[in-house]
């Protein structure tokens, strides 16, 4: 069931991008999906009955792997760097254009 909702969330970003007209919409989009994105990653990695690393005298325990922590942490500060570069780009085209609807600004640009 979370799978399902979480699966959800990316599918309603991805519509978002694509349905929606105002540029700072798409943005919102683009980090909802983004989330969703890591949020599976994070579901899909997460089991029961694993520890963390931490160097002790026992070694028989199941230990967790820190590889999939790190490409997560990875991916969410590209996601935010990424945000970021689209909300520059939208003040960019904000300052160029009285609006923030794609329509307008692309017959503008023909």
């Amino acid at each position: 069931m979370l799978e399902f909702l979480v699966l959800t969330t990316v599918f309603c970003g991805f519509l978002g991008i694509l349905w929606q007209n105002n540029l700072i919409n798409k943005v919102i989009a683009m980090d909802a999906m983004s989330s969703g994105v890591v949020a599976y990653f994070v579901l899909m990695a997460a089991r029961r009955g694993v520890f963390v690393p931490i160097a002790n005298d026992t070694s028989t325990r199941a230990y967790a792997d820190p590889v999939p922590q790190a490409i997560i942490l990875t991916a969410i500060v590209i996601g935010f760097s990424i945000q970021a570069l689209m909300l520059v780009c939208v003040m960019k085209l904000a300052k160029d254009h009285p609006t923030l609807e794609c329509t307008e600004i692309e017959s503008a640009q023909k």
